[in-house]
């Protein structure tokens, strides 16, 4: 029977699916559209500079790497290079100058890619997370599939805004709980709590997730964006795959909390959800590249470094990461593992 209204997916009924619209079981619902201009017109957003540069030159990445090796290189905010086991994978990419529909109105980018595009190895796999502008890039997606023809695992319903765009990308759709057999590793798809839009009508039409990448150097947990919803998907995550070597994690875009904490996690929540799912080490990413939200740009540094010491955490396990910024992640220790 075919779904009244949806554009994207036609499925049965799940525990997060109510045949329409896809919601967090037990969780918030976005906002709406009243509360939506009570936060854009009450104030309270601190300024930003006109650029923010990276104090890390433009990366030109290697073209892998192997055995027990595990490198993130940074894009910019949620956009990352991992290379692992041999496999070039990059998440949520945008090289865009804003994260919007539009090319001359919404949010623009304070600072350049930390990768050129034409620098980057060969890329064998993307990580779409949810369908909004700032982690779903068309324009991005086009030239990745143009020059490298990778395949892009996505959750249900976002892989019909992608193949508007382009029709013979390889996409692998996944549900929540879902496992893909990859060559040298496997990935998993895990919730998160978030929700999803690319215009006024069609929100939370296509699903959002988290994903675990189960690689010979160690498990890797990306999310792209969350609430922390009690850190109960954190904690889930750990009982279904143990701890894990590396977790990417936002930080930023979370004030107004009355408005945000359904959606974006702050310093604090991530700290927290470091603990909660056994990382050993975390990227921290989704701060300093678009301004979303109301908070400085660098209040989230502060707040993650008063976190991390309150936690009693080292500094250097949760890594803040700055477009071109490359982080070769130890080994877990044994406790971890």
């Amino acid at each position: 029977m075919k779904n009244s209204g949806n554009p994207y997916y036609n499925g049965p009924v799940s525990d997060h699916f109510d045949g329409v619209r896809f919601y967090n079981p037990g969780g918030t619902a976005p906002r709406g559209f009243a509360d939506l201009l009570r936060w854009q017109f009450g104030g309270g957003r601190v300024r930003w500079p006109a650029r923010y540069d990276s104090p890390f030159l433009q990366a030109k990445p290697v073209l892998g790497v192997d055995g027990e090796q595990l490198r993130v290189t940074m894009i910019g905010h949620a956009t990352l290079l991992i290379q692992v086991a041999g496999l070039n994978i990059l998440t949520d990419p945008v090289w865009s100058q804003r994260a919007s529909p539009l090319a001359f109105a919404g949010p623009r980018r304070r600072n350049a890619p930390g990768v050129l595009m034409d620098d980057l190895p060969p890329i064998d796999l993307v990580l779409v997370t949810h369908n909004h502008y700032d982690h779903l890039d068309l324009d991005t997606l086009s030239a990745l599939h143009a020059e490298h023809a990778p395949q892009i695992v996505t959750p249900l319903g976002n892989d019909a805004i992608i193949r508007r765009a382009m029709p013979r990308a390889e996409i692998l759709v996944v549900d929540w709980g879902d496992r893909v057999e990859l060559e040298g590793a496997a990935v998993h798809a895990e919730p998160c709590h978030h929700w999803s839009a690319r215009r006024s009508r069609d929100r939370r039409m296509a699903l959002w997730a988290a994903f675990v990448i189960e690689t010979p150097a160690g498990k890797i947990y990306h999310v792209g964006d969350t609430g922390f919803h009690d850190g109960i998907n954190y904690r889930a995550a750990r009982e279904k795959h143990g701890c894990f070597r590396l977790a990417n994690l936002p930080f930023g875009s979370y004030e107004p909390r009355w408005f945000m904490a359904s959606q974006h996690q702050n310093p604090e929540e991530a700290v927290m959800g470091m603990v909660a799912c056994g990382a050993e080490h975390v990227a921290g990413h989704h701060w300093g590249t678009f301004r979303l939200t109301n908070e400085g740009i660098e209040e989230p540094l502060r707040a993650l470094e008063t976190a991390l010491d309150k936690a009693g955490i080292e500094r250097n396990r949760f890594r803040a990461l700055r477009p071109g910024e490359v982080f070769d992640v130890p080994l877990a220790s044994p406790e971890g593992e």
